[in-house]
């Protein structure tokens, strides 16, 4: 017992260091978001006045949107792609080449993204030679770009889901007579919705948090939300993107408190089934 306790106030106090390690620096910006002065390093007082700049600021407006829209199609057209990628990893049997693709499928998690953007760019401009497209980098490349990367997430999501499914409940639908599409909408995916909605999420959040490939693939008039942010940050640290960076912490800290109140109802919910059914 005596041991236990020093034990316990020791793991505590890791804890408390840990949480502040990670978390100290966001409570910083969020408080130098109300900063009144210029210097974002220097308190003036209590002020609001640099979210009025935030909304104020175009620039700014037009990367998140554009941001925004590129996340969203990259992210459904990634869970797409990822998903048939992971259906040919885990439910088709050896064939020649089998190996070959897995290893291409799931490469660009190991890919450094300069590689990754420097071959995107290199590509688009041979294309834009022979074909004609695109005449200009923009929304469409940068979707194409991040759609590349983002579906080898997805993929290795969906496949880890996959070989857990108990296949037997698939053959006992087809056994039936129901058709192997219609096995696929009304058993398989309602299996593996949670994977596809976490492979979304995560392909989402990748591609809105892109700096890199981005910048190699998208052209002049094309400015997602970290580019401009990178920008802003190498002319010196505004207090807009202290503004901006806490409104994103709120709407993080939003969605995750959403995110867990619907599975802790869900989870509420199926033990009162259990009990019930006890």
């Amino acid at each position: 017992m005596s041991l236990a306790k020093p034990r316990l106030r020791f793991s505590s106090v890791m804890l408390a260091l840990g949480l502040l390690f990670l978390y100290g620096p966001m409570l910083v910006l969020v408080v130098y978001s109300f900063n009144a002065s210029q210097l974002v390093t220097v308190w003036a007082g209590f002020s609001t006045q640099w979210y009025g700049a935030l909304f104020r600021d175009e620039q700014i407006l037009s990367a998140i949107w554009m941001s925004l829209r590129i996340a969203f199609f990259s992210a459904s057209m990634a869970v797409c792609l990822g998903t048939v990628a992971a259906f040919v990893m885990t439910r088709y049997g050896q064939f020649r080449g089998k190996t070959a693709l897995s290893t291409m499928i799931t490469a660009p998690l190991v890919m450094p993204e300069v590689i990754t953007g420097l071959s995107l760019l290199l590509l688009f401009v041979q294309m834009a030679q022979i074909t004609g497209w695109p005449a200009d980098r923009g929304m469409a490349t940068i979707w194409i770009a991040h759609t590349t990367f983002c579906s080898a997430y997805v993929a290795v999501v969906v496949a880890a889901r996959l070989r857990e499914i108990d296949r037997s409940i698939e053959e006992a639908a087809m056994d039936l007579g129901s058709p192997p599409m219609k096995t696929f909408f009304c058993v398989t995916l309602p299996v593996i919705a949670p994977a596809l909605v976490a492979g979304w999420l995560l392909a989402f959040t990748l591609s809105l948090d892109d700096l890199v490939i981005a910048s190699f693939v998208s052209g002049p008039g094309a400015n997602t939300l970290p580019m401009v942010v990178f920008s802003s940050v190498r002319m010196g640290v505004s207090p807009k993107i202290n503004a901006l960076a806490t409104l994103i912490i709120l709407a993080v800290s939003l969605a995750t408190l959403l995110a867990w109140y619907i599975m802790r109802r869900n989870e509420a919910k199926r033990q009162q089934v259990l009990k019930a059914s006890g």
